[in-house]
């Protein structure tokens, strides 16, 4: 299987820092790489697939870039209603794996 490792694996912010994050994979993934956002009590959110591709109605601050094995996830400007964990998923090879282990993300 293809390992994902994330980092930083918890971060502390405030409301209008940027906030990045980024995501390793083991072997070339290409772009097959999804964003996930998961606030309390919610079901996971797919905010950017394709590695830099924001899902429809997602705001522009947040953003992904990178291909290959090394990929980054930013939060322009870091409102009060990004509080959650947000977390990257490969889906070039099955199974589809997550960082880290299938279990979370980076808790924002």
């Amino acid at each position: 299987d293809i390992q994902m490792t994330q980092s930083p694996s918890s971060l502390s912010a405030s409301v209008g820092d940027r906030v990045t994050i980024t995501c390793h994979a083991s072997q070339d993934i290409s772009n097959c790489l999804n964003w996930y956002q998961q606030k309390p009590g919610r079901a996971p959110k797919v905010l950017i697939h394709d590695a830099s591709n924001l899902e429809t109605g997602v705001p522009s601050r947040f953003s992904g870039s990178g291909s290959g094995t090394d990929f980054t996830f930013t939060i322009s400007s870091l409102q009060s209603g990004d509080v959650a964990t947000y977390w990257c998923q490969q889906y070039d090879n099955l199974p589809p794996t997550f960082w880290p282990g299938d279990q979370g993300g980076d808790q924002t």
